[in-house]
Formats: structure tokens, sequence, C-alpha cells
């Protein structure tokens, strides 16, 4: 398993932790158990995730910017700070509404 970027019992905020790319979406993996993962991501603005489904809950955390993301055809904009939750086997989206960063937890069971 690759070195993760973050360091357990260190003090570190998130939207420090990854940069923008022009026209793109990065992803960092913090941290990856079995029982479930936590990744953070940053989108440009326009960038988007179609619409999938997971077998696990996940939950959104915006920390920085504001994005749409659609829940079974349902829009919700979040702006930082704001959560959603994204039920398991349903479809779901997130599009960039400008340039944001969440953190995605995905809790397996």
């Amino acid at each position: 398993m690759e070195k993760s970027i973050f360091e357990h019992s260190n003090v570190f905020r998130f939207p420090e932790k990854v940069d923008y790319s022009s026209e793109g979406i990065i992803s960092k993996r913090i941290i990856d158990r079995p029982v479930g993962t936590v990744t953070l991501f940053s989108f440009d603005e326009g960038q988007r995730l179609s619409t999938h489904s997971a077998p696990y809950d996940a939950m959104l955390q915006v920390i920085e910017g504001k994005a749409e993301v659609i829940i079974n055809e349902t829009q919700f904009i979040l702006k930082t700070g704001e959560t959603i939750i994204m039920p398991a086997g349903i479809p779901h989206a997130v599009n960039a509404l400008e340039k944001f960063k969440m953190v995605l937890t995905m809790i397996k069971g």
C-alpha cells in the first residue's frame, strides 16, 4: 500500500493538502481500510463525477467552494462547511459549480 501523505498524530487542514488542477479532478486517499475509506478531492470549475451508485453509504463534506450534488434526481447545492449523506445503491452525481474541495467518507457494512 502506498504511504499516505497524511501521518497519524499530526494536525493538518484538509484544504491545504490538495491543490486544484486546471480542468481536472484530484483525489488523495487519506484512510484506506477494509471497513471504509476517506478521500480528499479537488474539482476545477465545471468538472463532474457522472451519475453512478455505490454499494455503501457515503458522506460528502464540502470544505471549500460550492458544488451541486444530485441524489436520485434531486438537486442539492452545498457550500463550504455543508455535508450530505448519499445512500447506498442510489444513483448520485457531483458537479463543480465553482472550484471546490470535498472529503468523501465511505463506510462499508
